[in-house]
């Protein structure tokens, strides 16, 4: 009997242990990926604690990291890594995490709790403007790096297709019909948003089989560091076609969105028909099977669109219902809602309407995400959600957009503002942001903010991100990143960013919203910073010749707007050789921007196209997602309609081939105007741009997957064969 119990109690430790350790476990699976040369000289504990907390200690001549759960410990090691080791873990996998030989000495112990319990990442477009393409290698990277800005609360909307696919195969709609309402991979977003239906499918089978193998090793990974992967439920958008198999449900459009044509219209099962709960529990049900789940949902009904009734007792009906058809499968089921909507249509979304719709979920059961907090907090005009809890969040990025900007000083005062005085609704801190890779300072601060005693000051944050960007700190870096903090980042990020060389060719301002070059700083002091960037010479750092040609890219694009004035001026004067000489300096600029971005492996077209191709596994399907890679950051939409250059970029390849071609052609028809003393045709111009921007998306060309040249060396003769010209300009 002894010998039993005795069994039983070194099997009951053995379960404890392996509990209990599983979070330890993690952390140094984390730590093995991302820092292999410390992964045996860092220790890892666990603490009980209610909240969430991490504390830094030195034992035995090795740092220990604790922390109540996985996550936290990620977050504890990144404190290290930056605060101690003066190192910084960028969100892309190619940059190099530079660490020091020796290891720091904690010489106090430390301990820190996180401000709020929640942090949310990313935004339905992310999955279109920067992760349509991404392997299993890009996730994994990226996984870590939420882990080690403690965020738990991803958005998890991969390969939900395949769990689609399989619920219409079930209401009777056939393979085609099925993978003909779906979109093409990069505007699944606006698809599963309830947008778009149709635009450039039908989707390959072969897609739905990768992306569903993709999330699979997604959710288990988060799941793994404590994140509770946000997963999608059934909101009303269906195919229209189901008509057809059940002619009496209550099926309607949403109407026109993004200027697209009408056979592309969404359209919408009224919650109140008999079969929106079949087939809100074939899908739960279906999607639980294949991903499990952590019973927090995405669902956003009528986004960017107009219901079928705006009647306060109708939208609270909606609510009500559609929450009612997740907890009858899911009885834990939590509601994420995006603000969004209130704000992008806020004259239909009156406050009474905004109140009938959320209070009618039971209180504590939908978490309002406030979308756009740098521009408008919802929750200001929402009475707090009217109790409801919500988590602040701040965009910072459109389309993917590459231009510099982000008012810090601003972010910094709504943050600290809305953790004191929102109420203790609010739960949370995340970031919406579209896309991303241009402005990590704004993303990782906001984070840092969760685990934040206090206000913080802007100016000695900046100093320290610079330091641990670099591994060192001297004056040209902290002189680089202040002025970068007085211009770029005090700039408000917004819709339809780019610097003019992004925009179709126009005489004056730019051509549309989604192109808007304006600054309020001046271009000569963005080209100090610039100079005292060259300077450092921070060669130990993975992220310095990002930073650089970063503000490069930014400062040439700038003064392009100047030389494109210059040339219109001479237009105006019919100066033929004046025209001449700054049509050639606007095409010289515009090759020396492609050769500078070309350094970065960051900015290459050739890289999102390669990526796009790899996943067809045959020669057709290849084509079918290089088109589809091409049109998404170019024409977006239908030939010469709605949303051209939303998703605007400055990337080498693209700078060349598709805005370089374009300013030759205007180049070259303003040229001739001036040769024949004609005034230039610009409705001709439209219509020879639009021809030349669909021949691009569908043409086959070659682009570099690789950098070439050497980014110091570029950016040094740019420099000096710019400056002079970019401060006489600003005299």
């Amino acid at each position: 009997m002894k010998k039993y119990l005795l069994l039983a109690l070194c099997i009951a430790h053995a379960f404890y242990v392996s509990a209990q350790s599983k979070n330890i476990i993690a952390a140094k699976a984390l730590l093995q990926r991302i820092a292999p040369a410390y992964a045996s000289r860092i220790a890892f504990e666990e603490i009980q604690s209610p909240t969430d907390v991490f504390e830094l200690g030195w034992k035995e001549n090795h740092p220990v990291i604790k922390g109540n759960n996985a996550n936290s410990m990620a977050v504890g090691l990144n404190y290290y890594l930056k605060n101690y080791c003066h190192v910084s873990v960028s969100w892309y996998k190619n940059d190099v995490v530079s660490l020091p030989g020796h290891l720091p000495v904690i010489d106090q112990p430390y301990r820190q709790d996180a401000r709020v319990a929640k942090r949310f990442f990313l935004n339905y477009c992310t999955f279109g403007y920067t992760m349509p393409w991404w392997k299993w290698s890009d996730w994994q990277w990226f996984i870590d790096w939420m882990a080690l800005n403690g965020i738990n609360m991803p958005l998890a909307i991969t390969g939900q297709e395949a769990v689609w696919y399989k619920v219409w195969k079930k209401f009777g709609l056939t393979d085609e019909q099925i993978r003909s309402y779906f979109t093409g991979p990069a505007y699944l977003p606006w698809h599963r948003m309830a947008n778009i239906d149709h635009w450039d499918g039908p989707l390959p089978q072969s897609w739905l089989d990768n992306q569903l193998a993709l999330q699979k090793k997604i959710v288990a990974r988060e799941r793994e560091l404590n994140m509770i992967p946000v997963l999608p439920a059934f909101a009303g958008h269906v195919p229209a076609i189901l008509k057809e198999k059940y002619p009496s449900a209550k099926i309607t459009s949403l109407g026109e969105w993004g200027d697209f044509d009408k056979q592309y219209q969404s359209y919408f099962l009224d919650p109140f028909d008999s079969l929106f709960s079949p087939i809100q529990k074939a899908f739960l049900t279906e999607q639980t099977k294949l991903f499990g789940t952590d019973h927090v949902y995405g669902t956003d009904p009528f986004n960017e669109v107009t219901p079928p009734s705006w009647d306060t007792s109708y939208l609270a009906t909606v609510a009500k219902t559609i929450y009612g058809s997740m907890t009858a499968v899911d009885a834990k089921a939590e509601w994420l809602q995006m603000s969004w909507i209130f704000y992008f249509m806020r004259k239909q979304w009156t406050d009474e309407r905004i109140q009938s719709f959320i209070t009618a979920v039971p209180q504590g059961k939908m978490t309002l995400l406030d979308y756009f907090c740098e521009n408008t907090e919802v929750w200001k005009f929402s009475n707090s959600f009217y109790g409801q809890p919500f988590i602040w969040c701040y965009l910072g990025n459109f389309g993917g957009n590459t231009m510099l900007a982000g008012n810090l000083s601003e972010i910094e005062n709504r943050m600290e503002n809305a953790l004191q005085h929102a109420g203790k609704n609010m739960v949370g801190i995340g970031s919406t942001l579209e896309g991303f890779g241009v402005n990590p300072l704004m993303f990782e601060y906001v984070f840092d903010k969760a685990w934040s005693n206090g206000k913080t000051d802007i100016h000695d944050w900046v100093n320290q991100w610079a330091e641990r960007r670099y591994g060192q700190s001297n004056e040209a870096v902290q002189a680089a990143w202040q002025i970068l903090l007085k211009t770029v980042y005090a700039e408000n990020d917004g819709l339809g960013q780019a610097t003019l060389t992004d925009a179709r060719p126009s005489l004056k301002n730019h051509s549309s919203w989604t192109t808007n070059n304006e600054i309020k700083y001046k271009n000569s002091d963005l080209l100090k910073a610039w100079g005292l960037l060259l300077k450092a010479n921070a060669t130990r750092s993975g992220v310095y010749n990002f930073d650089v040609t970063n503000a490069g890219r930014q400062v040439l694009g700038n003064y392009f707007a100047v030389v494109r004035d210059e040339f219109t001026k001479a237009y105006e004067n019919k100066d033929l050789k004046v025209v001449q000489v700054k049509g050639k300096e606007m095409m010289d600029l515009i090759d020396d921007m492609d050769a500078l971005l070309s350094t970065h492996f960051s900015f290459l077209l050739g890289d999102w196209i390669e990526s796009a191709k790899a996943i067809g596994i045959n020669a057709a399907e290849k084509k079918y997602y290089e088109t589809d890679a091409k049109r998404i950051i170019t024409t977006w939409g239908e030939k010469g309609r709605g949303l051209n250059e939303y998703a605007n970029r400055a990337w080498a390849g693209l700078m060349k081939s598709y805005y370089g071609k374009r300013w030759k052609l205007f180049i070259d028809e303003v040229t001739d105007a001036v040769k024949k003393n004609q005034s230039f045709d610009e409705k001709q111009f439209l219509k020879d741009v639009v021809n030349l921007e669909e021949n691009w998306v569908k043409n086959n060309e070659q682009f570099a997957a690789k950098t070439t040249g050497n980014a110091m060396e570029v950016n040094r003769k740019m420099y000096e064969k710019y400056a002079a010209a970019i401060e006489a300009a600003d005299k």
